[in-house]
């Protein structure tokens, strides 16, 4: 597939056409507070708490994957919680969940997946609300993390001249129901994966990186295009730099959530360092581009480019 073909169908993917409709609420929820550092348009809301800063986020699982996976949708609406705290430089505490659900079979399968991760990443749900009388299924929770006010990592504050680097867990597979669902974390011992999300805490605490965020549901690309947003910058980026697990085509793998996966940016003097605490960690990271002052998101591969977003003219979430 050409670039601009590419980029068109990365552009049509419902992973990031979805999240185009953020930026037209914000109206009815304006900010009027001295404690909130940061808030739209990060992975969480930061509170100030003296040194240290709450981080405050919330993720509803996507009815379609409900629908294919129940236990699998109780796991991840864990695994993608943890990581919009890790993103952020910090810890998780604690979650609280609302259960929608009038199936009991669903709500056991739901409520195994949340048992399994919790277990896993080490973060109790302290309570929430159950609703058990509805005619559909749905299933949201809530974080609260800390982080250093020191190793806070925003995803506002790339700057131009800043390399971009794409860091993974390639070891895994595509969920056989959901197939933009990349399994990285369900069959690894808790270990292994809180060393892993640790490595945006030390990145943090370290100074190595300027903006970051966790690669979340409209994939790496379109990750990186709500960061830019944040930002008001842009990039180009080097498809032929980007890791990918063998034998996954490229457009398969940019429309995926990877489980574990983040994208920074960085001053090019600590690109090594950056690079170092990934692999150290167990992801693969690769310097797939760089920041620019042209608000577009630029693929390059060779002699061919694309645009494949133009942030002066067109919005990933609407935030600005």
């Amino acid at each position: 597939m050409n670039l601009e073909s590419l980029a068109s169908e990365l552009r049509g993917f419902v992973g990031i056409t979805r999240k185009k409709q953020i930026g037209s609420i914000m109206q009815f929820f304006p900010v009027q507070s001295e404690r909130i550092i940061a808030s739209f348009g990060e992975d969480a809301a930061v509170i100030d708490d003296g040194d240290e800063v709450m981080l405050l986020a919330a993720d509803g699982i996507w009815s379609r994957l409900m629908e294919v996976d129940p236990e699998w949708s109780g796991y991840c609406s864990v695994l993608v919680n943890v990581h919009d705290i890790a993103a952020m430089g910090g810890w998780p505490v604690a979650m609280v969940d609302v259960l929608s659900v009038g199936d009991d079979a669903v709500a056991t399968k739901v409520l195994q997946g949340m048992k399994k991760a919790i277990e896993k990443f080490c973060v109790p749900i302290i309570g929430g609300h159950l609703h058990p009388d509805t005619p559909y299924n749905a299933l949201d929770v809530a974080i609260l993390g800390k982080a250093k006010k020191s190793g806070l990592i925003l995803s506002s504050t790339a700057q131009t001249g800043d390399v971009v680097v794409a860091a993974a867990d390639l070891d895994g597979e595509p969920h056989p129901r959901f197939a933009i669902n990349f399994d990285s974390t369900s069959f690894k011992d808790r270990r292994t994966l809180l060393h892993q999300l640790g490595s945006m805490q030390e990145l943090g605490e370290r100074g190595l990186v300027q903006a970051g965020k966790d690669i979340s549901n409209p994939g790496l690309l379109g990750t990186l295009g709500m960061l830019l947003e944040s930002s008001k910058v842009g990039a180009v980026v080097d498809v032929e730099a980007i890791a990918r697990p063998r034998g996954m085509d490229i457009t398969a793998w940019l429309k995926m959530y990877p489980g574990m996966g983040f994208v920074v940016t960085a001053r090019p003097e600590n690109a090594a360092a950056v690079l170092e605490v990934f692999e150290r960690r167990g992801l693969v990271a690769r310097v797939i581009g760089g920041v620019t002052e042209e608000r577009s998101l630029i693929m390059r591969r060779g002699d061919e480019v694309a645009v494949l977003f133009n942030l002066e003219t067109e919005c990933v979430t609407g935030i600005h």
